[in-house]
């Protein structure tokens, strides 16, 4: 018994690396497109550094609501595929991309509202004004985006995910060089600052777009066209199914940014050191929080394939394999953020910047690690919530703890401690603990659906749907 325990360990942690791995490289390369574009940011100027973070971050926030509501199309395509069935497994991967199209269409026309968000941070009108040039170019590589979230999904559903890592990789390596290009003006481009840190990243998206649409097979496009083709009511009925089931997973993704977003804007409060010092390390702590992102993701279409072949029993060992192949390495990342902060902080121009924001700097880096780790779990659980359909309970866990407890707890240690720099640490120790306390609620909840044999996306109205 104790033979077979292993055998099935070992098949899964080979199944596991072979669909995870090739996502976390290409989240690894997406990592790298941050941290160049949040370097040249730091560098362009002190208005752009202090610009950056609360502008990408409100920008990320309203972007991730439109792109993990279309990313619950991975979860649909994983249980068709687990149940081995071709043609619908092409169909989910159609309605995903016909919810993204219509997604994408509002976002675009959200627009003329973006520069509003700029209003709400406190800054001096030239610093809104930075942050509005970032906010009104965001919608174009936001919609970009929604669409190839629906495209990967299709391929990360069927566990053909280095298809998507070859793109991203190819698509984030024109934006390292596009960024810094429309920035700087290097290479003969304009110099543009923050617009040039939108267009490089709409660059890269619309690359990626163009590399998914090559790569989708022929078959793809007959089946848009025959689902086209069912008509219009049949058509809003399915999209509609799928708007809500996806909603609370967009919905719990935006509030989680929201409360980054908010986390920025309450670090100002502790002073202008405090803000320029977070910046900073807003953008290292990617280096820890977006590789495992990939691992989250290819739990995911694992679990749905798992649920979808009506093996619930699966689901665990799946999760212990990632969360050891995650924890291995946000352990490392955890080592240098605690040994070498100095180190990682350097490429972003601290020894040039004042002697107060370096040493902040370092003393909040040195404190990443506890939200490294509550993120690595945060983000497996809530991926394997999804994986069952119930994406609902994910969203309201994330509403009570972070918008019931951890933001409220944040904003009175910063607002009654106001100009105090050094209290950036403390409240990113606040903040992981929170982020660990939504970790443990979910992965409950994923026991008592694994025991249940729940499995939320094949209720009758789905089922019904999707036949």
């Amino acid at each position: 018994m104790a033979t077979q325990r292993v055998r099935a360990d070992l098949g899964t942690t080979r199944e596991v690396v072979r669909v995870s791995v090739p996502l976390m490289l290409g989240m690894g390369g997406n990592l790298i497109m941050m941290l160049v574009n949040g370097i040249c940011l730091a560098r362009y100027s002190e208005d752009t550094l202090r610009a950056s973070g609360p502008a990408v971050f409100a920008a990320g926030t309203v972007i991730v609501v439109i792109t993990r509501t279309v990313g619950i199309t991975r979860s649909y395509v994983a249980q068709a595929h687990g149940r081995k069935d071709r043609n619908a497994t092409t169909e989910e991967g159609v309605n995903g991309l016909l919810l993204a199209l219509l997604l994408a269409v509002a976002l675009l026309a959200a627009t003329p509202l973006m520069p509003w968000i700029a209003e709400l941070n406190g800054q001096p009108p030239h610093i809104k004004e930075l942050q509005s040039q970032f906010l009104i170019l965001s919608t174009s590589f936001g919609a970009v985006m929604a669409l190839n979230m629906a495209l990967s999904s299709y391929f990360n559903g069927t566990a053909r995910t280095k298809v998507p890592m070859t793109v991203a990789l190819i698509g984030q390596g024109v934006g390292v060089l596009a960024i810094p290009g429309l920035v700087f003006g290097f290479y003969g481009l304009p110099k543009m600052g923050m617009r040039g840190s939108a267009l490089g990243t709409l660059a890269a998206v619309s690359t990626m777009l163009a590399g998914y649409a090559i790569c989708l097979p022929a078959g793809f496009f007959t089946s848009f066209f025959q689902v086209l083709g069912q008509g219009v009511h049949r058509n809003a009925e399915r999209l509609w199914l799928r708007l809500r089931m996806g909603a609370p997973s967009g919905g719990g993704a935006g509030l989680d940014q929201l409360g980054n977003t908010s986390f920025v804007w309450l670090a100002a409060v502790l002073g202008p050191v405090a803000l320029a010092a977070n910046n900073v390390v807003v953008s290292l702590n990617y280096a820890a929080v977006v590789p495992p992102i990939g691992l989250a993701l290819g739990c995911n279409v694992l679990c749905g394939n798992a649920i979808g072949e009506g093996r619930h029993d699966k689901v665990p060992r799946i999760i212990r394999v990632t969360l050891a192949v995650a924890g291995v390495y946000v352990g490392l990342i955890a080592i240098l953020q605690i040994a070498t902060p100095e180190l990682l902080l350097h490429p972003f121009g601290l020894g040039n910047a004042h002697t107060a924001v370096a040493a902040s700097a370092v003393d909040a880096a040195r404190m990443l690690w506890t939200y490294a780790v509550a993120f690595m779990f945060s983000a497996i659980a809530t991926a394997v919530l999804d994986s069952f359909g119930l994406a609902r309970f994910g969203f309201l866990a994330r509403v009570a703890v972070m918008w019931g407890v951890s933001v409220p707890t944040i904003c009175l240690i910063t607002l009654t401690n106001r100009g105090d720099e050094s209290l950036l640490p403390v409240i990113w120790a606040v903040y992981s603990a929170f982020e660990l306390v939504i970790a443990a609620v979910c992965f409950w909840r994923i026991r008592r659906a694994v025991v249940g044999l729940e499995n939320g996306l094949m209720t009758a109205p789905a089922a019904k749907a999707a036949s």
